[in-house]
């Protein structure tokens, strides 16, 4: 396939981690960047989550399929917001960082008239996949910001290091990383950011923001 990759520096070299040897990929740091989205096979857009304004694009190339980075909004309401009237190509996945180059990528789609077109494409590029419901923070991106919240609330009230939260955190449930190892895998910006549009959409306080994670994220 002739895929198109928008993506920033960081998220591009993650997404190298993956098998593209089969086909041919052009890497663009912005979708103005290019002149027609007609000429690609696939677009991946690892950004969308922070230019949804790309959807009025996409919408006007409805030919084209496109894996895009959602996860601080909805398929819905990416439809809601822009014309899709000629057919929606758009399919949700977890593309934040420190999830992009995972085994198993989580997607959501709008219709099950996607299902082919989804499967077809993973078969070409060879990822695992499995899908989710359409909704803001989809499931394992809600999960562990929102454990990385707790963290914060944990070492603002000072009862433990970041240190010592990240190894109990690993040794007691066996998780891979801490939440402050995650946090830093995928930016303290997108986990405040993930974590507000979750709790703005369902008003749910597991999701509100820890004092001190706010204060990072306003000094970013």
């Amino acid at each position: 396939m002739n895929i198109l990759v928008i993506a920033d520096a960081q998220r591009y070299d993650e997404l190298q981690q993956r098998d593209f040897s089969r086909h041919q990929v052009q890497w663009r740091t912005s979708l103005e960047e290019v002149l027609s989205v007609k000429a690609f096979d696939l677009v991946i857009d690892l950004i969308f989550d922070d230019r949804p304004d790309h959807a009025a694009v996409y919408a006007r190339n409805p030919g084209v399929p496109v894996l895009a980075g959602i996860v601080k909004t909805s398929l819905s309401q990416v439809m809601s917001d822009y014309a899709f009237e000629q057919g929606f190509n758009i399919m949700g996945c977890n593309f934040l960082p420190g999830f992009i180059s995972l085994p198993l990528l989580e997607v959501t789609l709008m219709d099950d008239g996607q299902q082919e077109v989804l499967a077809d494409i993973m078969h070409q590029l060879s990822w695992e996949y499995t899908l989710v419901a359409d909704a803001t923070g989809m499931v394992t991106p809600r999960v562990v910001c929102m454990i990385i919240n707790e963290a914060y609330l944990t070492a603002q009230e000072g009862t433990a290091s970041r240190a010592d939260i990240d190894t109990s955190m690993k040794l007691g449930t066996n998780y891979p990383f801490g939440p402050f190892e995650w946090c830093e895998r995928i930016g303290v910006k997108h986990v405040y950011e993930v974590l507000k549009a979750v709790h703005d959409a369902t008003g749910d306080d597991r999701y509100e923001v820890a004092a001190l994670l706010q204060t990072e994220y306003e000094a970013i």
